[in-house]
């Protein structure tokens, strides 16, 4: 694995008794996951790009957990590590859209009508990372209780505290005076503004030397946000170029929808110090 030159080595090894690059990675069956439903020549790209979508967010989920176990037990260097590499994966999933956007509209219409009722509305991987962050709506488990292994999950991050809320309990527990009300409120519920974390983080920003490490954890979740917000807009503005304002496949409004999820925001808190300080 270490050697990336796929190129000419000048050895001739044989891998018949030992664990190849392909074994590793398990190539044969996830080359073999490409399956279109129709003849089209485009639909390859579409099916390669949501499928690679769905590996970043794995990773994605995997970061995003063991920085909520960092930020739980004290240990904020590894969770810096884990959050900046989940922004990376954003600038990734950022990039895909451009190349879903040579995906013109002619192109799509000719296997949309195949994909039946298939959204990217459905994916569990999504919701899941959109639960850790804290946009928590119990609504959306309604498209996977057909499936009580996803549904199960989901359920269990619902109720569970989100990255924010692993945040907002470390402010806590580091002195700073968290209302009752927040800390032990509904955690299936979204998080809302709160006077008592915007103190917090004012007194943070205003001494980020005393504070230096929540402030840093301040910074990687807006740099996280931004991000994501950054993604959410690609991903309006390709599905508007390729479709416009159609329905969606699963039924969603489409742009509508997408525009809307443009106004959600994850840690407000940490917007609004912005404006606060002076």
């Amino acid at each position: 694995m270490e050697d990336l030159d796929h190129g000419e080595s000048g050895a001739h090894t044989d891998f018949s008794g030992a664990m190849s690059y392909g074994d590793y990675l398990r190539l044969d069956p996830l080359l073999a996951c490409q399956q279109p439903v129709s003849e089209e020549h485009d639909e390859m790209l579409f099916i390669v790009i949501h499928q690679a979508t769905e590996l970043w967010l794995k990773l994605a989920i995997h970061e995003l957990r063991a920085t909520i176990a960092g930020l739980e037990r004290d240990d904020l260097q590894p969770a810096f590590k884990n959050l900046a590499r989940v922004s990376r994966i954003q600038s990734q999933l950022i990039q895909s859209w451009d190349i879903l956007s040579t995906l013109t509209p002619a192109d799509y219409l000719k296997f949309r009508d195949r994909l039946g009722q298939s959204s990217g509305f459905q994916s569990h991987q999504y919701r899941m990372m959109e639960f850790l962050l804290g946009n928590k709506r119990a609504s959306m488990l309604a498209p996977h209780r057909h499936r009580e292994d996803l549904h199960a999950g989901l359920k269990a991050a619902l109720e569970g505290p989100s990255l924010y809320d692993a945040t907002v309990r470390l402010l806590a527990r580091r002195g700073f005076a968290i209302s009752r009300e927040v800390l032990d409120r509904d955690l299936s519920t979204p998080h809302r503004s709160d006077p008592t974390v915007l103190s917090a983080w004012l007194e943070i920003y205003r001494d980020t030397r005393r504070h230096w490490d929540l402030y840093q954890l301040g910074e990687e979740l807006v740099d996280l946000e931004d991000w994501f917000q950054q993604w959410r807009f690609r991903h309006m503005t390709t599905v508007k170029r390729i479709i416009g304002f159609k329905r969606g496949t699963g039924g969603t409004a489409g742009v509508g929808y997408l525009r809307r999820a443009l106004d959600m925001t994850f840690f407000p808190e940490l917007w609004e110090v912005r404006t606060e300080l002076n």
